[in-house]
């Protein structure tokens, strides 16, 4: 697989797995760079809005510059996110069939600390767990060091989008099945996060599976999100997507999409500077990397381009809204700027394409047990009296 230029549109799964993954990782990498900082100090720094791979907010000085040393930020890097992501994709490569919480304690905690990989932002071979954040931290020291139950480890982590950041495979293995994708998310991120950080997660997974079923639209995948999404999660994308269809460029969308995803995110206005009532559980509040991200493609009409900008320039977490927004702008098939995820590709020193090709293999057994173990069902179901399903 090459990368596919802006002239062409997915429509096979393969397609859309890699539209997804690939997509997921440009957002990434071009997120990184201005990531915890406003739209005001993100037009400042760089004379106007972000239209594509920039260098990292400090210069030169980005080694020792506070507060996001020592990583290398921008030129093409990409961030933590990619990292778990490419890392849950070579746990469905183990296991080769659905996932869950154990899945995680077995197969991804020992990923991230026993294998050195190249990590972008260090520019060296390093163990995952020395890139990724504490939250994601969190996993070793509960599921490896504490034993704790792989299906509730995740209560008491701060709430974030941590485990949203890296379920698109798990939407694209179960794609066009939203609510299995959703149920298999809310699995998997229990070994993570709790509250609405275990709920983004899961609404993620729902509309990355969404975005790959024929025919999909934003609309489309954003009803999908409220049918399924519970509690704040639900009326933090109601509120934020009804104030994107209001807009039809990213420009004029910044303020407004915040004004509408503030009264449910706890961070507060300032990123850098959490509120005392931030990232703890509740059944009224929402990660806001998820809302943005639906708005944005909302807003983008589903261009890949535009969502992803978008993502970039409203700044805060930026370089998760943008993975999210770049893997569902991409699942459902709008092109990847081949400039962009060359330019990523090698400034990373990572194959993108690889892990698509090796979710699309695993998606399609997976696929083929699902279509057995259903036909399994059938039989008994019938044998006990049940009708008998149309040939």
């Amino acid at each position: 697989m090459t990368p596919k230029g802006e002239e062409s549109r997915a429509d096979s799964l393969n397609d859309r797995i890699t539209g997804a993954l690939v997509g997921a990782a440009v957002g990434d990498a071009l997120g990184g760079p201005v990531e915890g900082c406003s739209p005001d100090q993100i037009a400042e720094r760089h004379g106007g809005r972000v239209h594509g791979v920039v260098g990292p907010w400090n210069g030169d000085a980005w080694r020792t510059a506070r507060p996001i040393a020592p990583y290398h930020k921008g030129d093409g890097h990409v961030t933590d996110d990619t990292l778990m992501t490419h890392a849950l994709v070579r746990v469905y490569a183990r296991v080769r069939d659905h996932l869950d919480a154990y899945a995680v304690a077995d197969h991804l905690v020992p990923d991230l600390i026993t294998t050195p990989r190249w990590i972008p932002e260090l520019e060296s071979q390093a163990l995952p767990l020395h890139r990724i954040f504490l939250a994601e931290k969190w996993l070793v020291a509960r599921l490896h060091y504490g034993h704790v139950d792989p299906r509730e480890a995740g209560v008491g982590n701060i709430v974030n989008c941590g485990a949203a950041m890296y379920m698109a495979p798990v939407g694209l293995v179960n794609a066009a099945n939203p609510a299995g994708a959703y149920a298999e998310a809310l699995d998997v991120a229990g070994a993570h996060q709790s509250s609405y950080g275990r709920e983004a997660a899961g609404v993620f997974a729902a509309a990355v599976a969404a975005a790959c079923t024929p025919g999909a639209t934003p609309e489309s995948v954003v009803r999908t999100c409220l049918e399924l999404a519970k509690d704040g999660t639900r009326a933090a994308i109601e509120a934020v997507c009804e104030v994107a269809r209001r807009h039809r460029d990213f420009e004029s969308a910044l303020a407004p999409l915040r004004a509408a995803v503030a009264p449910y995110d706890t961070v507060g206005p300032d990123y850098r500077s959490p509120s005392l009532g931030a990232r703890r559980p509740s059944r009224l509040h929402s990660i806001e990397e998820l809302p943005v991200a639906l708005g944005m493609l909302l807003v983008a009409d589903g261009d890949y381009r535009r969502a992803v900008l978008g993502s970039v320039n409203y700044g805060r977490d930026c370089d998760s809204t943008a993975t999210m927004a770049g893997a569902l702008a991409g699942a459902l098939g709008s092109p990847v700027p081949e400039e962009w995820s060359k330019t990523v590709a090698e400034a990373s020193r990572l194959d993108l394409w690889e892990p698509a090709r090796t979710l699309s293999e695993v998606a399609a057994e997976v696929f083929g047990r699902d279509v057995r173990r259903r036909r399994a069902h059938e039989q008994s179901f019938t044998a006990l009296g049940g009708t008998a399903c149309c040939a």
